[in-house]
């Protein structure tokens, strides 16, 4: 990916600040993993906080390394060029854009939706509109879930969770969760993974803008996208997890579904063509 001279002014680096006070879920590793995937490009992780024992965790404040300092750069360079495309998008449907926090941790730190922890991966809290990037899940990611990770991978990942950040804007988060006690479980599974799908979709349809605007895509990046889509299907997590696939419990959706609504989005470069919703739950 090609970098450019954006930068965000709401982008936080906290990694190597120290402290964090998070609380850390307890389990065995494979649960702890499962469960950051399942989590990984969703949204309130409450739900996962609350359960299991918890313990508390200070880390010792640090000297960020040449490398981290550079990803952090990049992370700031990504969060400044999806403002732009979704603040012309929105000014080109005449809606009022505002701009997501963008918060890089390690560890353990504290959200508007409760302690996080990099058991956790990335997420987006619609309670204080920020995107939580726990920069060394992309280690996990390769090395356990047999993505291809590189520089795009991030801008994916961030995408996607903007793209969660867009539902809150649209008023699509606040739907969903108004449908909570209404459906049944399987049928909340269904509209869980039509969220997410709809957040693959605006990831690609950033892409595909951005690259328009300002040529950043290079060759390989949009095939990072979809080793990290398929890494985090919910079919690849089961059948690493527990040996099987449970469609029915599927709240992401298929290695399948995320690289085709991701690829969607980035071939129709258009807001119009990603109602996953109607799409997936006739």
């Amino acid at each position: 990916m090609k970098w450019t001279n954006d930068r965000s002014g709401n982008f936080e680096d906290r990694r190597g600040s120290g402290g964090g006070g998070g609380m850390l879920v307890g389990g065995g590793l494979g649960t702890i993993i499962i469960a950051a995937i399942v989590f990984f490009l969703g949204g309130d992780p409450s739900a996962i906080l609350n359960n299991g024992a918890s313990s508390s965790q200070q880390t010792e404040q640090r000297q960020l390394s040449k490398e981290e300092l550079n990803i952090g750069e990049f992370v700031s360079m990504t969060t400044a060029l999806n403002e732009e495309t979704w603040s012309k998008i929105f000014q080109e449907n005449g809606i009022q854009f505002k701009p997501a926090k963008v918060v890089a941790f390690e560890t353990a730190t504290q959200s508007g939706c409760g302690p996080a922890q990099s058991e956790m991966g990335p997420f987006y809290c619609p309670a204080d509109q920020t995107i939580y990037m726990d920069m060394s899940f992309f280690n996990e990611l390769q090395q356990n879930f047999g993505a291809k990770v590189g520089q795009f991978t991030i801008a994916y990942v961030l995408g996607h969770e903007y793209g969660h950040h867009i539902q809150t804007l649209l008023g699509t988060t606040q739907k969903v969760n108004e449908l909570r006690g209404k459906y049944s479980e399987t049928e909340m599974n269904k509209v869980s993974v039509a969220t997410e799908l709809q957040a693959d979709f605006y990831a690609g349809l950033w892409a595909k803008q951005t690259d328009n605007r300002e040529k950043i895509l290079e060759p390989g990046d949009i095939q990072q996208a979809m080793s990290a889509a398929a890494a985090v299907g919910d079919d690849n997590i089961q059948k690493r997890g527990q040996g099987y696939v449970n469609q029915e419990s599927f709240t992401h959706g298929s290695s399948a579904q995320r690289e085709e609504w991701f690829m969607k989005g980035y071939n129709t470069g258009d807001i119009r063509q990603g109602d996953t919703f109607n799409a997936l739950l006739k």
